[in-house]
């Protein structure tokens, strides 16, 4: 991994993983503590994290109190050696939203949380970044800002990403499984899309979550067409993606 791959391994593993552990400053006896959860994530396009808190949970307590967060994005399961994986640590600061748009977001990710995402007292939160360290393995160590993060734009993506999810998942649920089966080296059956950003889509099977990263980032939503038609195509000649490749 060169210094100019990490901002790219940063963004994968941002969009790529589902969960992540939560570290905030507890306001109430024992004060000042740092406290650590685990929580579900998505992420928008522009890489802000996205998040389903109940307003009882003590971190969402120590975030109305004190908004700087910490979430650790672990890249290391599976591995026999977990050190030599990489991971990153994203510092920001969380606040409550009430925009439309992130909430079909995270739940597109997280279709289950829909069950109570209505309640009360749940609420969703988007964490502003500022920094980010992270861990690529031994010796791969480096903080990084917002700006050398900067993700990809497409023009008009965001907005027309439900209208493009839905019709793939409702008029082209074989080239979802093409996606799942043969590029990414999922066993097939059962795949949907939940989302697509200018560097990839994103993939779910009951708990299950995997992820597609285009050859090049798009730059309209106009591209998104031509791109997931290649993708098919590819899908119906290369050898089949090895399930270690994904």
């Amino acid at each position: 991994m060169t210094q100019d791959d990490m901002p790219r391994t940063v963004r994968a593993l941002l969009r790529g993983l589902d969960r992540a552990s939560l570290a905030t400053f507890l306001p109430a006896e024992p004060a000042g503590w740092p406290y650590a959860s685990l929580v579900l994530v998505a992420v928008d396009h522009d890489l802000t994290p996205i998040l389903l808190l109940s307003d009882l949970a003590e971190h969402t307590k120590a975030i109305r109190a004190d908004g700087r967060v910490s979430l650790l994005f672990d890249g290391t399961a599976g591995l026999d050696q977990p050190l030599t994986g990489p991971r990153v640590t994203v510092l920001g600061r969380a606040e409550r939203t009430d925009d439309e748009r992130l909430k079909r977001r995270f739940l597109a990710r997280h279709p289950d949380a829909a069950l109570y995402a209505g309640f009360r007292d749940f609420g969703f939160y988007r964490v502003s970044v500022e920094r980010s360290h992270l861990v690529g393995g031994f010796g791969k160590i480096r903080w990084i800002d917002r700006t050398g993060l900067a993700a990809p734009e497409a023009e008009g993506l965001a907005a027309a990403e439900q209208g493009i999810v839905g019709h793939m998942n409702e008029d082209h649920g074989d080239a979802v499984q093409l996606y799942a089966e043969k590029l990414i080296g999922r066993t097939a059956g059962g795949w949907t899309m939940t989302g697509i950003d200018p560097e990839g889509l994103d993939l779910r099977r009951g708990g299950e979550t995997a992820r597609l990263d285009f050859d090049a980032p798009l730059g309209a939503a106009g591209d998104a067409r031509k791109v997931l038609v290649a993708l098919v195509a590819r899908a119906r000649t290369d050898p089949p993606a090895k399930p270690e490749e994904r």
